[in-house]
């Protein structure tokens, strides 16, 4: 968090500085809140609540207006992605007056629902949102697998069949033109000027992290069903290429020394998602932990650097010797390989039917919808008055009309 500069005297509330995007913004809260999570310290969460709800936008949906220039499906989907975590682990509510975490998550999947195009490569999410920006034609596995993983979480906590649907239709759609193959590898993407005939065959670790608790979440919600717990275990085996003697890294970037700033903390969000299956679906609780627990420690090897010597680096297989890159990337993949192996005491995610109190609306984001607020017993009661006034109004003017 000493990155972060948006509780500062005159800077915006949710933004990290440059050199950083918007959406690594909203994983960076994502973590905090997994923090709270794992740890019951509220140390940072009115710093948390404040940024998640700032950058809500003015529909109440995370599409900010100044961010448009590089709002991506993906970038949207992470603060949408942060509020759900938010609802499932019963982080404190938002005042009764302002927007709710579940009611957030809904409407960042109602606002996708829209935008699905069956056009080109027979469906699947773009990864930028408006034209102008560069890589509205490319189709990829990160703004496609966190819609999957968003629709698949919706419809465990909400027990909404809708949600389940769509989470099979992107799916679906992802193994049909190969971005997810039979060996359940996932790959980064596909143009649609070409009908994604052909595949950029880059491997991240999010993008895999994205589907696996997607899967088991919809091993979950449809009560043990044999076909996505064989995803479910596909996925994680697939997993070993971003594993070095038991060790996560990021096999694209990082033997050459090439991740950028985005790419530095693409291993946060696979710890984080990996945690999250063991308690979606357990059966994978001992795989996954012979994955994080060396992680962890190498990680934790990695963060003797800097001036203050706890600056984290990001190659954790090269042990104890700082690899001298530092930023909020490496900070926030340390933190969640290391919490996450808390998980195992941590309780499991709640649902509306289990504990879970965030108000939801299953309206939000759509268009004509209201901003989302919960009617309190005094709103009606102003609003009988209300009407009322206007109603008498409305009869002495007719009245007067008549008369004159």
């Amino acid at each position: 968090m000493l990155y972060y500069t948006g509780n500062n005297s005159g800077q915006i509330p949710g933004n990290l500085p440059q050199p950083y995007y918007w959406w690594e913004a909203g994983a960076m809260f994502g973590s905090m809140i997994d923090y709270w999570y794992y740890t019951g310290d509220p140390t940072y969460n009115e710093v948390t609540t404040q940024a998640m709800l700032w950058q809500v936008g003015p529909n109440q949906d995370y599409m900010t207006p100044n961010q448009t220039k590089t709002t991506g499906n993906d970038d949207q989907s992470f603060w949408g992605l942060a509020a759900m975590t938010a609802a499932e682990v019963n982080f404190p509510n938002p005042p009764e007056n302002q927007p709710q975490w579940l009611a957030l998550a809904q409407a960042v999947f109602n606002t996708q629902v829209p935008r699905w195009d069956p056009t080109t490569c027979g469906g699947g999410l773009r990864w930028q949102v408006f034209p102008f920006n560069n890589g509205y034609n490319y189709k990829n596995a990160i703004s496609n697998g966190c819609f999957f993983n968003l629709a698949s979480r919706l419809a465990r906590y909400t027990g909404n069949a809708t949600y389940a649907e769509w989470a099979d239709k992107a799916w679906n759609w992802m193994r049909s033109i190969s971005l997810l193959d039979d060996a359940y590898y996932v790959y980064d993407g596909s143009d649609d000027t070409i009908n994604c005939t052909r595949l950029n065959r880059i491997q991240w670790t999010y993008n895999a992290g994205a589907l696996l608790l997607g899967a088991a979440t919809m091993y979950n919600y449809t009560n043990g069903s044999q076909i996505w717990q064989e995803r479910t275990e596909g996925l994680l085996k697939a997993t070993d290429v971003f594993f070095q003697d038991g060790i996560m890294f990021e096999v694209a970037c990082e033997p050459v020394n090439r991740c950028n700033v985005d790419q530095q903390s693409f291993k946060a969000y696979l710890s984080r998602w990996m945690a999250a299956t063991t308690k979606a679906a357990p059966f994978t609780f001992n795989a996954i932990m012979a994955r994080l627990r060396p992680s962890a420690q190498a990680a934790a090897q990695q963060c003797g650097g800097g001036d203050n010597k706890r600056t984290c680096g990001m190659k954790w297989t090269q042990g104890a010797t700082w690899d001298g890159s530092f930023g909020v990337g490496q900070q926030m993949a340390a933190l969640e390989v290391v919490q996450a192996n808390m998980i195992a005491q941590s309780r499991a995610p709640v649902t509306n039917s289990t504990g879970g109190t965030s108000p939801g609306n299953p309206a939000a984001g759509t268009a004509g919808t209201a901003l989302f607020e919960r009617v309190t017993k005094g709103d009606r009661v102003g609003v009988g008055f209300l009407t009322t006034f206007v109603l008498c109004l409305f009869l002495g003017m007719i009245w007067w009309m008549i008369i004159d």
